[in-house]
């Protein structure tokens, strides 16, 4: 009952209401931009909104395929063939390009698989465009997956890495898991939240806020005296208002994560879930599909905001006003916001990749890793593990 009690507290209060409300109008909006904002062409010109995801969608769909070594290859050879017609070429005094029927029926629907397998054969320096793929001899021995090997082992090997052996061996244990061939198709949904998992840096900010009354808002209004004076006021009240926060802060990340998803998933379709994540970006070591990937890290999100709540309610339970609590916790939210990283390794950067900001980035073809002593962790997993740990000492510390 007690806990009941200060659940519905915390629910009925005006301050939660409003706060809730404008958290979740404003994830509604964000997670919407990307179908108002959809812009494709075709042959018969501008397609936007709802009417060009479905139309992209298809095209997509149309061009699934396993991605052997032999396929990729074709597709090269096509798209090399096609610049033999002088016809097909259009020209800008800077570089080449396909025009007409050719880009219509070959480039335009296959502009991502083209996309991902010029970022392939392009240095771990950057991404060189599709004219890296004027220049390959596939003849030669440039399969797919071997190059992907050779990308894979530069970075791993390059200086400013910074990598231990350790570390090394870890990463292609990682990728040696990843089943190949890939399988190519439409994923326009997951692309979607996965390229917007920060954005819910708005509900965490709003849990917070939501949670930092629970006791402060009693020392402020002057009944913390009345309250630890009853007969469980230092014992069992405290561990219902304890329960009944997580319970609200789960019950409110769960019905933003639901608005969130929803939106990008009704839009642009749950097509690709079970796709490797990999045709986004081939140098990715984590074996993941798109929902793996989206649900893993939520998972890592919901334990940073575990942990928050958690050092929400003890400064609550030490400071004599709501204020003062948020005075703490918005700096550390967003000051990392502002702050860069400088590579993927070094004090600094590990550091920064800790942040509540930057754990929600996933940051799945990155390769930052900790290590201690001859154990090293990959950055989702020293994140959880890292929440976890504050989430326990701030509980423990109420």
């Amino acid at each position: 009952m007690l806990i009941k009690y200060e659940f519905l507290k915390i629910l009925r209060r005006k301050s939660t209401l409003i706060v809730m409300g404008v958290s979740l109008l404003i994830i509604g909006l964000l997670f919407t931009l990307p179908t108002l904002q959809f812009r494709i062409y075709n042959q018969d010109g501008r397609l936007t909104g709802l009417e060009g995801i479905a139309w992209e969608r298809e095209q997509q769909q149309n061009i699934a395929a396993t991605l052997t070594d032999e396929y990729i290859a074709g597709i090269i050879m096509e798209y090399q063939r096609l610049f033999e017609n002088p016809d097909n070429v259009g020209f800008d005094g800077n570089e080449r390009f396909l025009i007409g029927e050719a880009y219509w029926n070959f480039q335009s629907p296959h502009r991502l698989l083209l996309t991902m397998i010029a970022r392939n054969y392009s240095t771990v320096a950057g991404f060189a465009g599709l004219d890296i793929l004027f220049g390959l001899d596939m003849d030669a021995d440039t399969g797919f997956y071997q190059v992907r090997n050779q990308r894979i082992e530069e970075l791993l090997n390059a200086e400013y890495r910074e990598m231990t052996g350790r570390q090394q061996e870890y990463w292609r244990a990682m990728n040696y898991n990843i089943d190949m061939p890939l399988q190519f198709g439409y994923y326009g949904g997951w692309e979607v939240i996965i390229s917007s998992f920060e954005l819910l840096m708005f509900a965490i900010l709003a849990i917070c806020i939501v949670i930092a009354p629970v006791f402060a808002g009693e020392y402020q209004a002057g009944t913390d005296s009345v309250i630890l004076a009853g007969k469980y006021g230092k014992t069992k009240l405290i561990t219902a208002k304890i329960i009944a926060s997580f319970l609200f802060g789960l019950c409110a990340f769960m019905l933003h994560i639901f608005v969130a998803f929803g939106i990008p998933l009704m839009t642009f379709g749950i097509d690709g879930w079970n796709l490797p994540i990999q045709i986004a970006n081939p140098i990715i070591p984590y074996s993941f599909t798109f929902l793996q990937a989206t649900l893993i890290n939520t998972a890592v999100i919901f334990m940073v905001q575990l942990a928050l709540i958690s050092f929400t309610l003890f400064l609550s339970s030490k400071m004599k006003t709501p204020f003062l609590v948020l005075i703490v916790v918005v700096p550390i939210l967003f000051i990392p916001l502002f702050m860069t990283p400088t590579g993927t390794s070094g004090l600094y950067n590990l550091i920064l990749f800790l942040t509540p900001y930057r754990s929600t980035l996933p940051q799945f073809g990155s390769y930052i890793s900790y290590q201690f002593g001859g154990v090293v962790l990959n950055v989702l997993t020293m994140r959880a593990a890292v929440y976890g740990l504050l989430y326990s000492i701030c509980t423990v510390g109420i």
